[in-house]
């Protein structure tokens, strides 16, 4: 009987070592090169103008499929959370607008700013990407061409894109997302400069 209890112990002590080193896991901070961007001006030395546009995009791309990013531009209706990208708790969809369903709008729970006391993300707009522009699972490529479209990316050019990544909060809310969620790589600075440089080189896009 005290051999069966001990090993009772024994087994609950286990799950919870085991349960404790997955939320580490999860929640680890990224290697520095991860969680860095490289400078516009650190892409100079491309002679090839169009080759410099796709090796900018592809730095670009540690933010677009950086999880702050992915999230909320995923390819079903459900959003994701956290570093680990788990499915969202609780079951919430897109909705009509992308603010979720009836009763269970994205306000219901998430507020104009983080709620670090209880880790629940906010933005004035808190709102899922819409379908035309869910990344998830595309190549690098493919989100470049995506971003670029028109008929998909919200009727912007590509100085309206710029203009979106560096004045919409909920964007700038990747740099700032509050206590338990690491923020997307550099700076929006930095993104914004990238982003810019892209666009004098042509916003060429990697091949897909």
């Amino acid at each position: 009987m005290q051999k069966a209890i001990l090993l009772t112990v024994a087994a609950g002590i286990a799950i919870g070592l085991a349960g404790t080193a997955l939320t580490f896991a999860q929640t680890a901070p990224r290697s520095p090169s991860d969680s860095s961007l490289r400078p516009a001006a650190s892409f100079s030395n491309i002679a090839n103008e169009r080759d410099r546009s796709v090796a900018l995009f592809t730095e670009m791309a540690k933010v677009l499929q950086h999880p702050r990013c992915m999230n909320c531009h995923p390819a079903t209706e459900r959003p994701r959370q956290g570093d680990a990208r788990r499915l969202h708790e609780p079951l919430v969809v897109r909705g009509k607008d992308g603010h979720g369903a009836p009763g269970m709008n994205c306000t219901t729970c998430h507020g104009k700013q983080n709620y670090d006391p209880a880790r629940i993300p906010g933005d004035g707009h808190w709102a899922l990407a819409p379908a035309s522009m869910a990344w998830e699972g595309k190549t690098v490529g493919q989100i470049c061409e995506q971003l670029k479209d028109p008929n998909r990316n919200g009727s912007r050019d590509v100085p309206g894109l710029i203009k979106h990544v560096t004045t919409d909060s909920l964007v700038l809310w990747g740099w700032n997302p509050g206590v338990g969620r690491e923020p997307a790589p550099g700076t929006p600075a930095e993104f914004g400069a990238l982003m810019q440089s892209w666009a004098d080189t042509g916003a060429a896009c990697p091949a897909s």
